[in-house]
């Protein structure tokens, strides 16, 4: 991907691929090296009984992440994550406090993603300036991107909210054949012409 096009490279890092620093900075080091732009560390466990890596370990592996990029010469971007609403956490303060604490170790950019409410978003961008925040918009927002801005956001990220869109026309479209026999669920799909278009490198204007 990176060898394919001029767009920086932003790996979605889930949890370092490893549970210890020195895995994570092994990780980072690889990845670096294959000329990622940027990458996020996460701090779950992927373990229900115990969701969230101890504060001080979580620390430990932003800080080897932070020291593979300085190390190997990468321009990268360390986004330091905190996992809390994802997993069962939703507390406001203890997820600033990691926050705070991963932009202590190196991260340049803090991101808690689960978090939805402007009074939410505005504490974090508050507790963690002048570092910027990135917000999940995954669901349905009422907010717009000037709003967003105008909060204090610096980068906005949707995930897999624009293929679960994709997949939810798809699905409701299928649906009405199947059950239905009906074929106007198409009344929104792109045209032939158009996805010709985008991929081969010309989308319309």
């Amino acid at each position: 991907m990176v060898e394919g096009t001029d767009v920086p490279i932003n790996a979605d890092f889930e949890n370092g691929f490893a549970p210890d620093p020195a895995g994570v900075f092994e990780s980072v080091r690889l990845a670096v090296e294959c000329g990622v732009a940027g990458l996020s560390i996460e701090d779950s466990t992927g373990d229900d009984a115990a969701p969230l890596y101890a504060l001080d370990v979580a620390v430990e592996r932003v800080r080897a992440a932070r020291k593979a990029m300085d190390k190997h010469g990468a321009d990268a971007l360390l986004v330091g994550r905190a996992e809390c609403f994802l997993a069962g956490k939703p507390d406001l303060e203890h997820t600033i406090a990691r926050l705070k604490a991963y932009a202590n170790a190196g991260a340049d950019c803090l991101y808690a993603p689960g978090i939805a409410t402007p009074a939410q978003i505005a504490a974090i961008v508050e507790a963690v300036k002048p570092k910027p925040v990135n917000v999940l918009i995954g669901f349905s927002a009422d907010l717009d991107l000037p709003q967003f801005a105008a909060l204090g956001v610096r980068r906005l990220s949707v995930g897999g909210a624009l293929a679960r869109a994709a997949w939810g026309g798809f699905m409701r479209a299928a649906k009405l054949i199947q059950q239905e026999g009906r074929f106007d669920g198409f009344t929104d799909a792109a045209s032939g012409r158009e996805l010709n278009a985008l991929f081969s490198g010309n989308p319309p204007v």
